[in-house]
C-alpha cells in the first residue's frame, strides 16, 4: 500500500509496512523509542503537521496523526525539520543522517543513540520511501 505524502493514510501505509517488512524487523530488533516528527510549514505545507509513531523492536505498535506537540507526552525522539527538509529525505536527494548531523533535521533525543543504530534508521527511511506515492 502505498499513499500521498503528508496524509493519515500514508501513516497507516506506514504502520503496515513496518509490520509486514521482516527486513525491517531484523534490523530494528533492538531498537527501543517512539518518535514524533514536527513537519514545519514550508510550500505546499500551510500548517505545522505532526505525525507520532510508536516503535518498538521492529514493529510499530501505534501512529496518531495531527494534534499540537503538546498533545504526545515525552517521545524518546522529537524529530523537526521544515516540510522541504523531510520530502528531500523521502526522495533521495538528502541523506537522513548527514540531515541530521548538519542540523537540517533537528533531534530532541539522544542522537548517539541514533548514530549507534545507523542501519535502523536507514532501513525506516527505506520504508518511508516505499510507501510514498507521490508528494504533496
Amino acid at each position: 500500500m502505498s499513499a500521498v505524502f503528508p496524509s493519515p493514510e500514508w501513516l497507516e501505509a506506514l504502520k503496515e509496512k513496518l509490520n509486514s517488512d521482516e527486513r525491517y524487523a531484523r534490523i530494528a530488533s533492538k531498537w527501543e523509542g517512539d518518535l514524533l516528527f514536527v513537519i514545519e510549514p514550508e510550500g505546499n505545507l500551510k500548517e505545522r503537521l505532526v505525525m507520532y509513531l510508536d516503535l518498538w523492536h521492529g514493529t510499530c505498535r501505534g501512529v496518531k496523526y495531527g494534534g499540537n506537540v503538546e498533545d504526545y507526552e515525552n517521545p524518546v525522539f522529537t524529530l523537526t525539520a521544515p516540510y522541504g527538509n523531510f520530502t528531500a529525505i523521502l526522495q533521495g536527494k538528502l541523506d537522513p543522517m548527514t540531515a541530521m548531523m548538519t542540523g537540517k533535521l533537528k533531534v530532541r533525543g539522544s542522537l548517539g543513540y541514533m548514530m549507534r543504530n545507523v542501519p535502523t534508521v536507514l532501513d525506516f527511511v527505506r520504508c518511508c520511501r516505499e510507501v510514498t506515492d507521490e508528494i504533496l
